[in-house]
């Protein structure tokens, strides 16, 4: 999206902090920008949601790959170009919306 960013986090053991990861995330990433463009890119603060349940990951996956259809940016997900995923595969997916 132009103007947001969907992230799906998991913590790989009890000292992962996946909010910390946020945080240096957006520090990071928006020091090399506003060094290139001059100008911020990030909002101060973010959204976060925890999963609790394993079962709802499929779920949000959807969510965030159904994003740009309904922002009107494409008409399949597929289509997306700044999409991705280290862990599933994307292409094998046939996430919709329902």
């Amino acid at each position: 999206m132009p103007d947001h960013l969907h992230v799906l986090l998991e913590g790989e053991d009890e000292a992962s902090d996946v909010w910390k990861a946020a945080v240096l995330f957006k520090q990071l990433s928006g020091f090399a920008f506003k060094q290139s463009q001059g100008r911020p890119l990030w909002q101060k603060d973010f959204f976060d949601h925890v999963l609790r349940k394993e079962e709802e990951t499929e779920k949000h996956v959807r969510y965030i790959l159904d994003n740009p259809i309904r922002k009107g940016i494409v008409q399949d997900w597929s289509r997306y170009p700044y999409k991705g995923s280290t862990v599933y595969d994307l292409s094998a997916l046939d996430f919709r919306v329902g």
